[in-house]
């Protein structure tokens, strides 16, 4: 039971297979590469294992209350608790040259997109955040595309940055979104026309919000950040970043390895390069 375990969502490619690959070669304790594919997730821990690296694999698809509540239960019974989560997973609708190639309507782009971004990470956390052992470290994928200037709109901004905001005040900000985005009229009320922005800012401004909450929490040391891992080279860019995926895993990586009681980064927005950015004021993104 005292044995560590580090979580990878999302982990059979890309980064998160990066990820999933550095913690077994740094992290002193258990590692889990989840994903949603059995087949495919399966078919990663034994290209790891060719390497000679050990980790184990278990199901879990972050959109599913069950697939989530037997993972836990399985950590609880095998572990009792965790100690490194990634929330890695996410979907991306395609782009090229900066402009939408996906054929789905918008508002289904809008829905999707913040269904699995935020909304599922938002329930991964709910479930296995009781897990959390004091000291454990989060790691939220963010983005560029998750900086607050992706936001138009002053009154949306000033209200994603409100030091004061609230779980429940951020998804309402997130749901509403996808509302005006079914309605057509997102680009009137302050929203970006791109929904995996809309998303990944989500993620980053709940990182902010949880870290608030795990200062007060009784568990010693709980830290959680939102990382931006570059742009890039992997299939939800097409292959057209300028990152490989393990420099892309530095970041990530780094994060979820922090020394106890670190003071920085700690609830901050870390890009690939491991530097701490301000969240909210214009920079070159």
């Amino acid at each position: 039971m005292s044995q560590k375990v580090a979580v990878v969502t999302g982990g059979n490619k890309g980064i998160g297979f990066e990820i999933v690959k550095g913690l077994c070669q740094k992290f002193d304790g258990v590692v889990y590469l989840t994903a949603r594919d059995v087949d495919r997730g399966s078919r990663a821990v034994e290209e790891l294992k060719k390497e000679g690296l050990d980790p184990k694999f278990h199901q879990l698809d972050i959109c599913d209350q069950q697939s989530l509540n037997t993972f836990k239960k399985h950590l609880e019974d095998n572990y009792g608790g965790l100690d490194i989560l990634v929330n890695n997973a996410a979907i991306a609708f395609k782009v090229v040259l900066f402009q939408m190639a996906s054929t789905e309507p918008f508002s289904v782009q809008a829905e999707q997109t913040i269904h699995v971004n935020y909304t599922s990470l938002l329930e991964t956390c709910h479930i296995l955040f009781p897990l959390l052992k004091p000291h454990a470290r989060v790691v939220n994928v963010s983005s560029s595309a998750g900086h607050l200037s992706r936001i138009p709109g002053e009154s949306l901004k000033q209200k994603l940055a409100n030091p004061s905001l609230t779980e429940e005040e951020l998804t309402t900000l997130m749901n509403d979104f996808v509302q005006a985005a079914k309605n057509g009229n997102h680009s009137e009320q302050g929203w970006p026309n791109s929904a995996y922005s809309v998303s990944k800012v989500g993620v980053s401004a709940l990182s902010f919000l949880q870290q608030r909450a795990f200062d007060k929490d009784t568990r010693e040391d709980l830290v959680v950040n939102a990382v931006h891992p570059g742009y890039v080279k992997t299939d939800m860019s097409s292959q057209k970043g300028n990152l490989t995926p393990e420099e892309g895993a530095d970041a990530p990586l780094f994060c979820a390895l922090l020394a106890p009681y670190v003071q920085s980064p700690r609830g901050e927005y870390v890009w690939w390069n491991r530097k701490v950015v301000d969240w909210q004021n214009d920079i070159n993104v």
